[in-house]
């Protein structure tokens, strides 16, 4: 299964109720990850641009983009962002494939 990188903030709203009642959401996430037909691989709080980082397989794009308007839509996240991860070996075939693409930059000299 494709697996994707998965990005949100929180709303200040939602930063305000975890701090009044911390609490671990591994499980509610892991349930919907599940229910769109995925796994949950990882989930970890960070600092910075973002406030949760988890790493998600799903069995396509469409499931991936269900679970990140889930997110969204639940109005408990300010930015949600979701990144398709390649394997290694995937994203060396994909650069094999891209030598063999003939594609020439408009800066390339002749």
């Amino acid at each position: 299964m494709p697996s994707y990188l998965v990005q949100a903030s929180y709303s200040v709203e939602a930063l305000a109720v975890l701090v009044k009642n911390p609490q671990n959401r591994t499980e509610q996430i892991r349930k919907a990850v599940e229910k769109i037909g995925g796994k949950l691989t990882g989930l970890w709080l960070s600092f910075g641009d973002y406030d949760i980082v988890a790493v998600i397989e799903m069995p396509d794009n469409a499931s991936a983009a269900a679970f990140a308007i889930a997110i969204g839509a639940g109005g408990a996240c300010r930015s949600v962002k979701t990144t398709p991860l390649l394997s290694v070996e995937d994203g060396i075939a994909a650069m094999k494939k891209a030598g063999t693409s003939g594609y020439k930059a408009v800066s390339a000299r002749k």
